[in-house]
């Protein structure tokens, strides 16, 4: 007669599988989270659909090539950003994170998971929002690869601030900080209006925000059919490293 043996095994899980399971777990809770899905899908379409329609601002012609770009550096700030933001600082908030804390997953591999599994999140979101800019008569220009890389280059750079700002903060400031900025670079981004109508010191300033950089980036590649300017790319980076750097610091569990 074989018998079962039920006993735990020994040492912690690899450290490559303890990622692959947070990372499924991050995922399914995006993925049923309904305030998440407002910020990941259902705001960047409906703001899509609006200022591709309404003649809120006096854009170029075809609104859609213009607004398109700028939603896409949206909904990668909306699900990074924002919306990482808030789940991970009311996790810190009710526990959760101080219970992870005692797994052998380090504070690197929670912070990799969550991103990833924003990644993950994107894919979706930016292939269904293209869809409906092809539905409404997009017409896409230039190198897809360098549209890949200013959405993960600015997945990262959003990412590493939103995790700072979960780590860091009280779970209320955290909301309250993360919806006023996710307000203010829709605002000042690019997304519903060129950089070009602010005066040239707001227009330097909106230009080193990630979302204006990623905006413009974009609209570089998809509207012109050009590279992503050298400026765009440094300054995604340099936010990206410095939010990467400040959250492995002080990122605190509990």
């Amino acid at each position: 007669m074989t018998t079962l043996d039920l006993a735990p095994g020994r040492g912690a899980a690899p450290r490559r599988r303890a990622y692959a399971a947070q990372t499924r777990m991050e995922l399914r809770l995006l993925l049923r989270n309904g305030e998440q899905l407002l910020l990941t899908m259902i705001i960047p379409i409906a703001l899509l659909v609006l200022f591709a329609k309404a003649p809120i601002a006096d854009v170029p012609k075809p609104r859609i090539d213009f607004v398109m770009p700028g939603i896409l550096g949206l909904a990668v700030m909306s699900t990074a950003f924002t919306g990482q933001a808030i789940g991970t600082g009311f996790e810190r908030r009710y526990g959760v994170l101080r219970r992870l804390s005692t797994t052998p997953l380090s504070r690197a591999g929670l912070l990799a998971a969550k991103t990833s599994a924003v990644v993950l999140v994107e894919t979706l979101q930016v292939g269904i929002l293209c869809a409906i800019g092809a539905a409404l008569g997009w017409s896409p220009h230039g190198n897809a690869g360098d549209v890949v890389g200013v959405l993960l280059l600015g997945t990262a750079c959003f990412s590493a601030l939103g995790l700072l700002m979960a780590g860091s903060l009280r779970a209320e400031a955290t909301l309250a900080g993360a919806n006023l900025l996710y307000l203010a670079q829709l605002g000042v981004g690019g997304v519903a209006f060129p950089l070009s109508d602010l005066s040239p010191s707001q227009r330097h300033l909106a230009e080193l925000l990630p979302l204006g950089a990623m905006s413009e980036g974009l609209r570089h590649v998809l509207n012109r059919g050009i590279g992503v300017p050298l400026h765009d790319w440094v300054t995604i980076a340099v936010w990206a490293v410095a939010g990467a750097v400040a959250a492995s610091r002080w990122f605190r569990w509990d």
